[in-house]
């Protein structure tokens, strides 16, 4: 487990496992959200995020979280393990409503610094049809890449817990 690939709908605790599996194995921690957006949540243009992201899977190891459909074709064939959080659209909704109160006014740690923290009717909606609009596709292409790759799919944060307690600890 060299290079991890952390993916599920807003709100699932992508960024969360990624830092926790960094902190465990040692791996550098790429965060996407904090290379995609610019201040002002400005996105990064296509053509540069592709280099950007090119950039990042050539390196020998890493735990990188994030979603962007854009690059998942790429960054799931970069991976050797893939870590797909498939919970509840109920969990997610509730951790990006308490995300929303906890950062709000300023950006979260694992975001780009100008880009407050900010809930919209969209990104809820976006959310709500994850398990029925998304999921089907991305578990598609998981099933594509699950001879090649180390596959884990956790329902709840329960097997998120287990997940982690499962791997041996980093030892500097």
């Amino acid at each position: 487990m060299k290079r991890v690939l952390v993916i599920g709908s807003g709100g699932s605790g992508k960024s969360t496992l990624a830092r926790r599996l960094a902190d465990r194995t040692g791996l550098p921690l790429v965060h996407l959200d904090a290379l995609y957006w610019r201040a002002g949540w400005q996105e990064t243009p296509k053509q540069e995020w592709a280099q950007t992201v090119e950039q990042i899977i050539q390196q020998n190891a890493w735990v990188m979280d994030g979603n962007y459909g854009g690059t998942l074709e790429r960054r799931l064939e970069a991976a050797d393990t893939v870590i797909f959080l498939d919970l509840s659209r109920w969990v997610c909704l509730g951790r990006v409503v308490k995300r929303r109160i906890q950062f709000h006014g300023r950006s979260r740690p694992d975001m780009a610094q100008g880009c407050s923290e900010q809930l919209s009717w969209e990104f809820l909606r976006w959310i709500w049809s994850y398990p029925k609009e998304r999921r089907p596709r991305l578990l598609k292409k998981l099933e594509k890449v699950a001879r090649q790759k180390n596959v884990v799919i956790l329902h709840s944060p329960a097997e998120v817990e287990q997940f982690l307690a499962s791997l041996p600890s980093h030892t500097v």
